[in-house]
């Protein structure tokens, strides 16, 4: 089969390699669409995120969708033909983070794309049954690919535990922050606000169902709200959005941190913090929202089609990542089909 290489920084080549067995309790996979991930992208740029560091050549790509080509021998739930998503993250399923339910927090997760895990710009994978979830025929293999970035608008909606009746501010309107904005609609927020300095995706954002968008280089946040927020989500991993987020949130709210930011320590006002009595969430990834994501999209409560707006073949992979990374103001999400 053939394979995308990250060789070192900036520089991505072809190889062949064996097609994966899958083990007993693993389905082999032939890949169709993966998304191209800012993630990647940073992998790309500078060999590393934070501690992962890029040490060894790296397949990148970690949001695919595929079709089921061969199964192991104790695989029940999927069979040859079945059309997938992969969930990209498999935990050790024994310890008491995955025995409670929260195992997107398991120490020995192995998540693709990930160093020195291998990831799915590949022709095939070989993947666990229990994290592979059979797409609805009318569920594309592209918007199986981006099951992965809705989970985390879905997991950070339910760790925000957003009501009907709420208002919400999203900083960033790139694929995440779009999820996210119709993941809280989903799940009943009234008024959703989407903040960001790309008119392009902040008027996809408008057509996803924002109440109101907001461009920070021509307006003021705090000049376009009347009063506080029930909840803010930063999708921008900005350190000088994140330090401001606690301004925009009324006594008794929520902030809730999806973005990386690149600096480890940004300040936040902490009497403001405790004066409004926030809440101040973190979010990992996700867990338990696959299912729950493909179910949304199948039932047409949440559009991924229009976040794809560019396609490369496998062989194109280096350039996928190039344009991806350098135009953000005509695309917004990016996909690879083996």
């Amino acid at each position: 089969m053939k394979v995308a290489v990250l060789e070192s920084v900036k520089k991505i080549s072809m190889e062949e390699r064996e097609i994966p067995k899958p083990e007993e309790d693993e389905v082999l996979v032939k890949v169709k669409s993966v998304g191209v991930c800012g993630s990647d992208i940073h992998y790309y740029n500078e060999g590393r995120i934070g501690s992962f560091v890029v040490e060894k050549p790296l397949v990148l790509g970690h949001e695919a969708s595929g079709e089921v080509v061969e199964a192991g021998s104790k695989v029940k739930s999927l069979k040859i033909g079945d059309r997938v998503a992969l969930e990209p993250g498999v935990p050790c399923r024994k310890c008491v983070y995955c025995k409670t339910g929260r195992y997107n927090l398991c120490p020995d997760v192995v998540f693709m794309a990930t160093p020195p895990v291998d990831g799915a710009f590949a022709e095939y994978i070989a993947h666990p049954e229990d994290f592979a979830f059979k797409l609805p025929d009318n569920v594309s293999y592209d918007e199986g690919a981006l099951i992965e970035p809705l989970s985390v608008g879905i997991y950070a909606s339910e760790r925000a535990r957003v009501r009907p009746g709420d208002t919400v501010l999203i900083f960033g309107a790139g694929p995440v922050g779009l999820v996210t904005l119709q993941s809280v609609k989903a799940y009943g927020a009234e008024n959703a606000i989407v903040v960001d300095i790309n008119d392009f995706r902040l008027s996809k954002a408008k057509e996803l169902g924002a109440d109101c968008v907001i461009n920070t280089k021509v307006e003021k946040v705090e000049d376009c709200l009347n009063e506080g927020v029930d909840i803010v989500f930063d999708a921008s991993g900005n350190s000088s959005v994140i330090s401001q987020t606690t301004r925009f949130v009324k006594r008794g709210g929520k902030v809730i941190f999806i973005g990386l930011a690149s600096e480890d320590y940004i300040g936040i006002n902490i009497n403001e913090v405790s004066s409004k009595e926030l809440d101040l969430l973190g979010i990992f990834r996700y867990a338990n929202v696959y299912k729950k994501a493909i179910d949304l999209v199948a039932g047409g409560k949440i559009d991924l089609k229009s976040l794809v707006t560019h396609h490369f073949p496998l062989d194109k992979t280096q350039e996928a990542l190039e344009f991806a990374d350098k135009n953000k103001d005509k695309c917004i999400k990016v996909v690879v089909n083996p």
